[in-house]
């Protein structure tokens, strides 16, 4: 059977064509010096001047357009034009809940457990991959594909669990935010409206790339985390058999963090946003090769940055006491490593819940605009694209306006907005799986016979942890504690 050509495919050529007959047409008049109706031709448009091409630049927010200067080439200007969805969708995976879990793993485990982010590395990189390949190749978002391929019902069934887990998540983003800055002892009441109307601002008035560009510019507070292991002194060689040794203690306590760990790492949201980003950002199938090593850099990455994070944890809090949040490992760093492990522990995550507070209504806005095939996109004015700036601002402001209820444990938000995200996520990675093997869609990029069993591997896993997780969070609703 001949292989199908991809839907991007079928449109390139079709463009293709169209540009050729165009081309025609202006060479039949230039020969004939006539226009239409037999009349002269018309006078050539006046030249634009260079002042006159930069106001259009301001006014359309196009200030520098990396990716047509380098189209085309390769190595790593190429990639670095490309950089950003995977690599920003990674990093968003370690938000206030992330970084809560693996303080509290390194916190009572030490390093024990290390052995499982080699692990996650390779699920999270499997299902990036595949999310990144389906938006360069078809154009489109995961949730315009899940409705075209399997209906409106399943659409708006995921729709609305993701509506409900994603303001949960921003409220705990929100919450992530504040107990950062409670270590410089500023007040909740002055956070969540500052960050609310700045990433509010910043989504409004800016274009995507810029956007873009300062989401990578945050995501460099990560390396904080990075610092504040450094700094503790960790026995590196320990580490390192860490890594490669595994060793498990099989009580129930343990088996939740993995659980947990697993399931804070690899998040719909993510996913939605990745691809949502890669069709945004016009990415095609010339670039496809740039886009899947970002995808998978980004995958790398975030698992890199929580092994530092357990590391940091392990070295000074294991076997000195518990915590229950990150900000409580922020403060117990400083009687071990000193005041400045503590300010950048508590700027790493400052920083990683206002990035993930950022992309969580983006994420959500996209994904139901794609759904119901409303206008979306950063980059639209907001009379073009009232439903999606509606999605958004509804999203981040109820968020930031239920964390200031007073009475609400910012701790069990967190914690519940994790399992509200695992509900969803083994429904999201088999659609995903199934519209990767879709060759009328994906052509010759669709996956193989080995892109499907790791597919599979990976979706069976996280399936399998995220249905032990719920299970014991509904047992405990009912009064069972398990561990």
């Amino acid at each position: 059977m001949p292989e199908l050509p991809s839907v991007r495919g079928v449109a390139r050529q079709a463009e293709a064509g169209a540009r050729q007959a165009v081309g025609r047409m202006g060479r039949a008049g230039r020969v004939g010096g006539v226009g239409r109706g037999g009349g002269t031709r018309p006078p050539r448009p006046p030249r634009v001047g260079p002042l006159a091409r930069l106001r259009d630049r301001i006014a359309h927010r196009e200030f520098l357009r990396l990716r047509g200067r380098f189209r085309g080439r390769r190595g790593i200007v190429a990639f670095l034009a490309v950089m950003g969805p995977g690599l920003i969708a990674g990093i968003a995976g370690n938000d206030a809940g992330g970084i809560t879990t693996y303080s509290v793993l390194g916190a009572r485990t030490g390093l024990t457990l290390l052995w499982i982010f080699p692990i996650t590395i390779v699920i999270l990189a499997v299902v990036q991959e595949m999310v990144a390949r389906l938006g360069v190749v078809t154009g489109q978002g995961l949730s315009d594909l899940i409705r075209d391929r399997f209906g409106v019902r399943w659409t708006a069934f995921a729709m609305l669990v993701l509506l409900v887990a994603n303001v949960a998540n921003t409220v705990a983003e929100f919450a992530g935010a504040s107990l950062a800055m409670s270590v410089f002892n500023v007040p909740q009441i002055v956070v969540v409206p500052v960050v609310a109307v700045a990433i509010w601002a910043l989504v409004l008035f800016a274009s995507y790339r810029s956007i873009e560009r300062i989401f990578l510019s945050i995501s460099l507070v990560f390396v904080t985390y990075v610092a504040s292991a450094v700094i503790v002194h960790p026995d590196w060689s320990e580490v390192g058999r860490a890594l490669v040794t595994p060793r498990l203690d099989p009580s129930a306590d343990v088996l939740l963090l993995i659980v947990a760990v697993v399931g804070t790492t690899i998040t719909p949201y993510m996913q939605f946003y990745l691809q949502s980003a890669v069709a945004e950002k016009g990415i095609d199938e010339e670039e496809l090769r740039l886009e899947q090593a970002d995808a998978v850099g980004g995958a790398i990455w975030t698992n890199v940055i929580a092994l530092f994070i357990v590391v940091a944890t392990a070295a000074t809090i294991f076997g000195r006491g518990e915590i229950t949040t990150a900000a409580d490992a922020a403060r117990a760093l400083e009687p071990v490593a000193g005041r400045f492990a503590e300010v950048l522990f508590a700027i790493g995550l400052f920083g990683a819940s206002v990035l993930a507070a950022t992309i969580m209504p983006i994420s959500t806005a996209f994904v139901i605009c794609e759904a119901f095939g409303w206008e979306s996109g950063v980059d639209k004015r907001f009379s073009d694209a009232r439903a999606f700036f509606g999605i958004y601002t509804f999203v981040l402001f109820l968020g930031a306006l239920i964390v200031l209820l007073p009475g609400l444990g910012l701790t069990g938000v967190i914690v519940g907005s994790q399992n509200l995200q695992g509900l969803l996520l083994p429904v999201v990675l088999v659609f995903l799986v199934l519209l990767v093997n879709d060759r009328s869609l994906m052509g010759r990029h669709a996956n193989g016979r080995i892109a499907n069993v790791l597919a599979w591997a990976a979706v069976g896993v996280v399936v399998v942890l995220d249905v032990v997780l719920l299970a014991v969070t509904l047992l405990g609703a009912v009064g069972v504690k398990v561990g």
